[in-house]
């Protein structure tokens, strides 16, 4: 494992509103090769419009699924911005923020549709509780079951309680408590929310300024929930409104690449919060883990030949991830906000 120097990292400048407070929400949806679901998911959105002003816009990302002339076609009315690159998801998002002149903004993944009561239950939540900066709503899949979408921050030391298999001993004696096994059936301050739909003051995109745009794809949430936090904000979940979200279906297609994005941002923001002894930290209980599991899935192959396509599946991964930890370079933060390796 490669080492490298602390740098400081600019974060995008917070943009005041085009004409602040001319709409109550605006709802940002990031669009990238997904034309079907993103009209369900802005049906959705139209269908979910109160008594109150909404403006709803759409980033799209470059897609090659003709998405940018769909969504004009379908939506004459829409305010589209259409980037010709992609930007990633917290760049495109940066871009919606921009141009969002509400005093509450609802981020909206493609593939997650609202119910026709979630922008304003999210609303009254924020309302009454003036020193919530971000809500979540629980998210369903698509069958109807829970999906879970409060987490704790990443962190050294519970990378090394999950690798280790300590988290589990501990939470099966009540000495640990984490979000997997809540019931999400009450409101409750949580260390982050789910990125596939959240609502967040305008205020506080003002005071902490927008994602950052290091983060390609994963972690990007993590990391602006992080700094909402740690600029004296809550985080908070409510049951009170159902979203149901796919999930993966922009990249359902490159599991590698997917893959690759996920734990590079996973390094970032570990990097960015942690310091280098904490990336190495995170590193080291990384290999440890995947280590074990790729030796123990190698052993379910050989002893349970009806699940041992899966299994040897398994433990191709975790030989991979152990390698990855092992040979990628550490990211460096550059001031101009992107990793460089």
């Amino acid at each position: 494992m490669t080492t490298c120097e602390a740098q400081s990292v600019s974060l995008p400048p917070r943009e005041p509103a085009p004409n602040p407070k001319a709409v109550l929400v605006s709802a940002i949806v990031v669009s990238y090769n997904t034309l079907a679901l993103t009209r369900q998911s802005l049906e959705a959105l139209n269908r979910s419009r109160g008594n109150f002003q909404l403006e709803v816009i759409v980033v799209d990302n470059d897609s090659q699924d003709n998405s940018a002339e769909g969504l004009r076609e379908a939506f004459p009315n829409l305010k589209l911005i259409a980037s010709e690159e992609n930007l990633g998801f917290g760049r495109a998002n940066n871009l919606g923020l921009n141009e969002a002149g509400g005093e509450y903004v609802l981020l909206v993944n493609s593939d997650a549709f609202v119910g026709e009561k979630t922008i304003q239950v999210l609303i009254d939540y924020l309302e009454h509780h003036p020193d919530v900066g971000v809500a979540g709503p629980m998210l369903k899949n698509n069958d109807g079951s829970l999906q879970r979408s409060c987490y704790r921050f990443p962190s050294p030391s519970q990378a090394w309680l999950e690798n280790t298999g300590l988290a589990r001993w501990l939470e099966a004696r009540g000495w640990r408590r984490d979000y997997d096994l809540w019931a999400h059936d009450n409101e409750q301050e949580v260390d982050f929310v789910s990125g596939a739909c959240f609502m967040i003051r305008r205020d506080v995109y003002e005071q902490v300024g927008g994602f950052d745009p290091g983060f390609f794809l994963y972690s990007e949430e993590t990391d602006w929930q992080r700094r909402i936090r740690d600029a004296g904000w809550k985080i908070a979940f409510t049951p009170d409104t159902e979203v149901t979200h796919l999930g993966g279906s922009s990249g359902a297609n490159d599991r590698p690449k997917i893959n690759q994005h996920f734990f590079n941002s996973l390094d970032r923001y570990e990097r960015k919060h942690h310091g280098l002894i904490g990336f190495l930290m995170l590193r080291s209980a990384m290999v440890l883990g995947s280590a074990g599991r790729a030796v123990a899935w190698a052993i379910a192959a050989l002893i349970r030949p009806n699940n041992r396509s899966r299994a040897l599946a398994k433990s191709r991964f975790h030989r991979w991830l152990a390698l990855r930890q092992l040979t990628q370079p550490c990211p460096r933060l550059t001031p101009e906000g992107s990793t460089r390796r």
